[in-house]
């Protein structure tokens, strides 16, 4: 079933009118194949979609599924769509519409009750059941004194608890909660600090406006995990994998233009050192090897720095012991797999040069993998100090010293030792 989704979607994305393969689905299976579909496939499926079309598919859904759903519609469809609908269920869309849908709010739904510390456990059961009546679904029960939040009632509290003396008070547990303006990644860091699966959603007076569960949070962390890789490589978070080729040259060409300016950087610098390259030819063989290897060490050192700063533990006014660290750990890596390139060349150059190449790489390496090092931890720590995504563009900065830098120590220090 998961592979026939898969391919079903695959299909909806990559057709030029992706409602029909999407009517054609099983009706139990749309739900699962749209929410599964990347950003920019909802946005053009929804858009191609009849209004009954849209209509019939809505009316299967719970109200902040179709909050998401018509968030990818305009104005004109999207009214006529809430028209068909009943008062009640019309009146929670319009109410989840209202928020932006990246904040708490946009990530919540309505599936709660609220009761006073005060109410009896036989209150309380009969509230859940008429809830359960009219929506089908089980809520999760949310006390409060007056307006201020106590915590959560768990459901089995209503079959252990003694009906007569026992107080709601005294089964509670903590209920983490959120402004309902909070950006989806405070959501995020609400559910990493607590245990809980749900997160009450309040409004600027304290007072409940709904709940995120932790399923709810699926799409946001698929999101966050997949920003983070694109941004690592310069590809835009919005891109998706079946998007076409116009839109993939759209988001990506000013990386690659930025990244060709850096490269014409480091060829001035290889530029410089003409001579030294025409006088030790052998030198162009090995240039690749070290702004290779820089370039994944400095790679490494971000990867590891970002992690940092998204956890907490570091930034740049306490980051100089981890600056110190990357550059340390750089130079002992330089010298592993520098005495290993150093032994290489000297075998094969033996003759012309001695021990004189090999060492110059050796020492080449473990420079330029100190320079990953520092810079690779250094960069994104300034990124973030600037308010800028630690992760965005680093590569292309780090990527530019071990190269401009690697090739000016290696370069340099042939022509003063092999010319």
């Amino acid at each position: 079933m998961a592979t026939q989704g898969r391919e079903a979607g695959e299909t909806i994305s990559m057709s030029s009118e992706p409602a029909v393969p999407f009517a054609e689905l099983p009706r139990d299976e749309r739900r699962d194949v749209f929410f599964s579909l990347p950003e920019t496939a909802r946005e053009a499926l929804v858009a191609d979609m009849s209004r009954s079309a849209l209509e019939a598919f809505t009316d299967r859904l719970d109200p902040d599924e179709v909050t998401d759903v018509l968030g990818y519609a305009d104005e004109g469809t999207r009214e006529a769509v809430l028209a068909t609908l009943n008062a009640e269920r019309r009146e929670k869309i319009d109410f989840l519409l209202s928020f932006d849908p990246e904040s708490a709010a946009g990530l919540m739904n309505l599936d709660y009750v609220t009761v006073d510390r005060s109410r009896r456990f036989d209150e309380v059961a009969e509230r859940v059941r008429r809830f359960e009546d009219r929506t089908g679904r089980v809520p999760t029960i949310l006390v409060t004194d007056g307006e201020a939040l106590l915590g959560e009632l768990p459901g089995a509290a209503l079959s252990v608890a003694g009906p007569e003396t026992d107080q709601i008070a005294d089964h509670l547990k903590e209920a983490p909660s959120i402004r309902y303006d909070r950006d989806d990644e405070e959501v995020l860091a609400v559910f990493r600090q607590n245990s809980e699966r749900t997160v009450a959603v309040l409004d600027d007076d304290g007072d409940v406006l709904g709940v995120i569960y932790a399923s709810d949070l699926l799409s946001v962390l698929e999101g966050s995990v997949g920003e983070t890789l694109y941004e690592f490589t310069g590809v835009t978070e919005a891109e998706s994998v079946l998007d076409g080729p116009v839109e993939k040259v759209r988001r990506r060409y000013k990386w690659l233009i930025l990244n060709l300016a850096t490269a014409f950087l480091a060829a001035a610098v290889v530029g410089l050192f003409e001579s030294t390259i025409a006088a030790v030819a052998i030198l162009a063989a090995y240039m690749p090897v070290v702004a290779g290897m820089g370039g994944n060490a400095g790679t490494q050192s971000m990867a590891v720095t970002v992690r940092g700063i998204s956890l907490g533990q570091v930034s740049l006014s306490t980051g100089r012991r981890v600056v110190a660290n990357e550059a340390i750990a750089g130079a002992a890596n330089g010298l592993i797999t520098g005495a290993l390139v150093a032994v290489i060349a000297t075998a094969f150059s033996y003759g012309e040069f001695g021990v004189l190449l090999g060492a110059v790489i050796g020492v080449s390496m473990v420079a330029n993998l100190v320079i990953a090092g520092f810079f690779g931890a250094l960069t994104p720590l300034l990124l973030d100090k600037l308010g800028y995504d630690p992760a965005t563009s680093a590569t292309i900065f780090i990527t530019t010293a071990t190269d401009v830098l690697g090739f000016f120590v290696f370069l340099g220090l042939a022509g003063a030792v092999l010319v």
